[in-house]
């Protein structure tokens, strides 16, 4: 997966749809790219905007979804255990995963 931009992004205001249309592929597996492209995305937005509100949301989301994966396996299976996600702690981060939020702001 691609870290950059759609084009047609580039020249207008973001939208919540914006941030809604990149949130609709999230997997473990792109998770962390998806949460970068949306960090840069809201970036220049002013504090208070919607599509900045939700995309704060979905960094959260999409740092624990790619940290931590999702449960694999059926638990219900007597004597089968799920598989184990990334880490093991249930926390965010992992190995080399020393800071785990994108910076979001321009400070």
């Amino acid at each position: 997966m691609s870290q950059a931009e759609s084009p047609n992004r580039l020249n207008r205001d973001v939208t919540v749809d914006d941030v809604r249309q990149l949130m609709g592929a999230s997997t473990p597996h792109f998770a962390l790219q998806l949460r970068n492209r949306i960090a840069r995305l809201i970036d220049p937005l002013p504090a208070g905007h919607p599509a900045r509100e939700l995309g704060e949301t979905e960094i959260a989301r999409l740092t624990r979804l790619g940290f931590d994966g999702e449960t694999r396996g059926h638990a219900a299976e007597i004597g089968l255990p799920t598989l184990k996600s990334v880490t093991d702690t249930g926390s965010i981060g992992g190995p080399g995963a020393e800071t785990p939020e994108p910076e979001t702001t321009t400070h």
